[in-house]
């Protein structure tokens, strides 16, 4: 494989778009972000085309399968006026919770496997950290060939993968706010406390971290808990959470992060680790493919291009205003400090009628229903508390939070299943607004439009990634 499919988060990389990917012999990837509230939304909606529960039907645990029908799936339109969602996940969480975790990435991975042999990937976010251990586990049942994981330093994954292959309990040290070097604060996952009916033993699937560094690269290589198969090296131009530049931060005249020399990659180095790694962000065009085959990479991983492709999970009414956008080269892409409750930059599209306008912003109610990107933070009383600077102030002062924080905060947990048409309906009937992520080579889709139009498939991108790579006639 010389392009791997980027894993866009909250079902844009979704099933679909996986499978189409992999189909074609590249890899094909899921997003295993908020993939348990993609599942139960799913279902609400009437499981157009009955896939999920094929899926389901598939799923070890019958009883488990059986009992996630019943509490999500919705045949009329009056059982789908109100979403029924899993709760927010907490550690110690209830079982419930965790096997509709491990369901809904088994279900993803499945469907996306569903009909050929070809590999299939999961992409997992370290900074979303207590949803982690479950859907690694729910994707290992359904045969996950490949596990990428960012934002963060997975330095355990290795490890739990070869443990959880057999189904023993495994435990993730977690990022606790005030936690000092004597606290020791864990989640744990014992999988045959969960699911019935496990195979005897499962394939360990390949395990590639996205670095942004040769430190984290070096890191990653040297000092995880077990084998790193590859590596994904992606720069600040990608899509989605982006690595703070290195040192201070510095804004430039737009409030956007200035990157500099010290956050350029050695390509040198990362080759002297002796492991296949791919180039990120910024590598989806013309010729970039056979630049980064020169450079001895292994190949590309590309996102932008394929989130807009007929197969990706994208609304059809976002995906035809941004193409409209990029055909005509008029895109505006931002990096964001200040939208991510995480503190990451985040890129956002300027789109009209999205959370990337300042009056659709300012008007939209602070709620945080989902809790993705809550922060943990150790309380007065040594217990874990949860945070986000993008809930209601209020409540976020109240919980030891600073009021700086709270500045320019979005919603990106309920922006990002509004993108995918599963937004949240609220009780006080406000309707969420999508809020787009693209990577800075957002206008080179005009080229993929002029070329295939605006319902190319996922197919065309890597027939347009791949053509300066055939042999000349």
């Amino acid at each position: 494989m010389k392009i791997i499919q980027g894993g866009m988060g909250a079902g844009v990389s979704n099933w679909q778009l996986a499978r189409a990917v992999s189909v074609e012999g590249e890899l094909g990837v899921v997003s295993g972000t908020a993939t348990e509230v993609i599942m139960a939304r799913r279902l609400q909606e009437g499981d157009e085309g009955g896939h999920t529960r094929r899926a389901l039907a598939a799923f070890p645990d019958q009883e488990i399968a059986d009992r996630i029908i019943r509490d999500y799936f919705a045949e009329t339109m009056l059982e789908r006026a109100v979403a029924k969602l899993p709760k927010v996940h907490k550690l110690n969480e209830p079982e419930q919770l965790a096997q509709d975790t491990i369901a809904a990435n088994f279900v993803e991975v499945y469907l996306a496997k569903e009909g050929h042999n070809n590999p299939v990937g999961i992409n997992l976010l370290t900074k979303i950290q207590l949803p982690v251990l479950a859907s690694l586990y729910g994707a290992m049942l359904a045969g996950v060939d490949y596990v990428v994981m960012g934002a963060g330093v997975p330095r355990e994954v290795p490890a739990i993968l070869d443990k959880l292959i057999r189904h023993e309990d495994v435990s993730m040290a977690l990022q606790v706010e005030g936690a000092r070097s004597e606290d020791s604060f864990r989640s744990h996952l014992s999988p045959k406390n969960l699911i019935r009916n496990l195979p005897p033993e499962l394939p360990r699937p390949a395990f590639y971290p996205i670095v942004a560094s040769n430190v984290l690269a070096t890191t990653m290589v040297r000092k995880a808990t077990g084998k790193v198969d590859g590596l994904i090296v992606e720069g600040p131009t990608a899509g989605g959470h982006n690595a703070p530049p290195r040192g201070a931060m510095q804004l430039d005249a737009n409030d956007e992060p200035i990157y500099g020399d010290r956050d350029e990659v050695d390509l040198g180095k990362i080759s002297a680790l002796g492991l296949p790694f791919y180039l990120a962000g910024g590598w989806g065009g013309v010729n970039k493919l056979k630049e980064a085959l020169a450079l001895e990479a292994a190949g590309i991983q590309v996102g932008t291009a394929f989130a807009f492709c007929t197969e990706s999970g994208l609304a059809q009414t976002v995906k035809e205003a941004a193409l409209r956008m990029a055909s005509e080269g008029i895109g505006k892409v931002v990096t964001d400090v200040f939208a991510s409750p995480t503190g990451f930059p985040f890129k956002v599209l300027s789109l009209e009628g999205t959370m990337s306008e300042v009056a659709d912003y300012l008007t939209r109610p602070r709620v945080c229903n989902l809790g993705f990107l809550r922060h943990l933070y150790k309380k007065d009383d040594g217990e874990i508390g949860y945070r986000c600077p993008s809930e209601p102030e209020n409540s976020y002062l109240a919980k030891g939070g600073g009021e700086s924080e709270l500045e320019g905060r979005k919603c990106l947990c309920n922006g990002l299943m509004a993108n995918i048409g599963l937004g949240i309906p609220r009780n006080d009937g406000y309707f969420e607004p999508p809020l787009v992520t693209v990577g800075d080579c957002f206008n080179q889709l005009c080229e993929l439009v002029k070329g295939w139009g605006e319902g190319y498939s996922a197919s065309d991108v890597i027939e347009y990634l791949t053509r300066d790579l055939a042999p000349q006639t």
